[in-house]
Parts: C-alpha cells; sequence; structure tokens
C-alpha cells in the first residue's frame, strides 16, 4: 500500500522493530515481582503485543483508510506502553536499563508510526 517494495507487513521495518520491542517487554515482565503478573506486567505485555497485532491487521485491510486506522491503534499501545513503563521504573519494577531501552525503541517506533500514519492520510 505504501511502498512498491513492501510486499507484506513482515517486511515493515516499523513491523520488525515493534516484534523486538515486545520480545523485550516479556523479557522485562518476567524480572517483576510475582506480585505484579497479573497487574503491570500483563497490560506492559499486552500493549507491546499490540503494537505490531495492529500494523498487521491494518496492512492486511482492504482499504488506505483501515490501514491508517489500525496504525492510530497502535500509536495509542505505544503510548500506553510509554505510560506503563514510565510508571514501573517510578515503582522500581526490573531492571531500570532494560526498561529505559524499552523506552528508548518504543519512542523510535512512535516516530515511525508518525511517519507512517502522516503516508496514510487521504491525499488533498
Amino acid at each position: 500500500l505504501v511502498m512498491d517494495a513492501i510486499r507484506f507487513y513482515r517486511d515493515l521495518d516499523v513491523w520488525q522493530r515493534a516484534m523486538t520491542l515486545a520480545k523485550a517487554a516479556y523479557g522485562l515482565t518476567r524480572e517483576f515481582p510475582k506480585t505484579e503478573e497479573f497487574r503491570i506486567s500483563s497490560q506492559i505485555v499486552r500493549a507491546s503485543i499490540s503494537i505490531p497485532a495492529n500494523i498487521a491487521e491494518g496492512y492486511v485491510r482492504s482499504t488506505r483508510k483501515d490501514y491508517r486506522n489500525f496504525i492510530s491503534i497502535a500509536r495509542g499501545s505505544s503510548a500506553e506502553l510509554e505510560t506503563l513503563l514510565m510508571l514501573s521504573l517510578d515503582l522500581e519494577f526490573g531492571p531500570k536499563e532494560k526498561a529505559l531501552e524499552i523506552l528508548q525503541l518504543n519512542e523510535e517506533i512512535s516516530r515511525m508510526l508518525n511517519k507512517l500514519h502522516q503516508k496514510l492520510a487521504p491525499k488533498p
């Protein structure tokens, strides 16, 4: 839809980076206190998974408008993930360095999603 070289969502850099982000989020939450397993840990994992899942689902939709909508949902999940990671840092859950690395990757993905969202905007 966006570029000729892209044949499937798995070819998108933003999807690949988002998959790396989701795996890193899983790894981070494994080091959280056990009491957080069904609290913030599960929310972090859910938000991180939502990003590549929505990129993929939007890509295979039949219209540019639908694709843009799913990219918007992925952007929301990215903001949610940032908030949850910042809270986990404040609460001193898990290794600070890992959380900061994930926050940095999430920020990069957020910028990529914003650019993609703009490219999918209706043409005037």
